[in-house]
């Protein structure tokens, strides 16, 4: 994996106190290769009850992150159980690192 441990502390923390404390943060794409360089970091929250205003969340959430990691690109899906899954978020729940 090719994030920090600070960095997915950072990640971990955001992610809770937006989401909740049950929500699960996986990493996904490139950043989980060792052998890739560069790219965005990408990260699925995962809420387990059904959020409100989950798009909203979502971009609060995006914001925060780029802003803690010196302005890295970073893109956030956030799903709970109302969110219809598309094919992004089957391969990042299927193929996410647990941060």
């Amino acid at each position: 994996m090719r994030l920090s441990p600070q960095h997915q502390s950072v990640i971990r923390q955001a992610a809770h106190e937006l989401v909740g404390d049950e929500a699960r943060v996986l990493l996904f794409g490139s950043r989980t290769d060792d052998a890739q360089r560069g790219g965005d970091v990408d990260v699925l929250v995962q809420s387990p009850e059904v959020l409100p205003s989950r798009l909203e969340l979502e971009l609060r959430l995006g914001a925060r992150l780029e802003r803690a990691l010196g302005g890295r690109k970073v893109d956030v899906l956030l799903v709970d159980p109302s969110t219809p899954l598309q094919p992004v978020h089957r391969i990042a729940l299927s193929q996410g690192v647990p941060l």
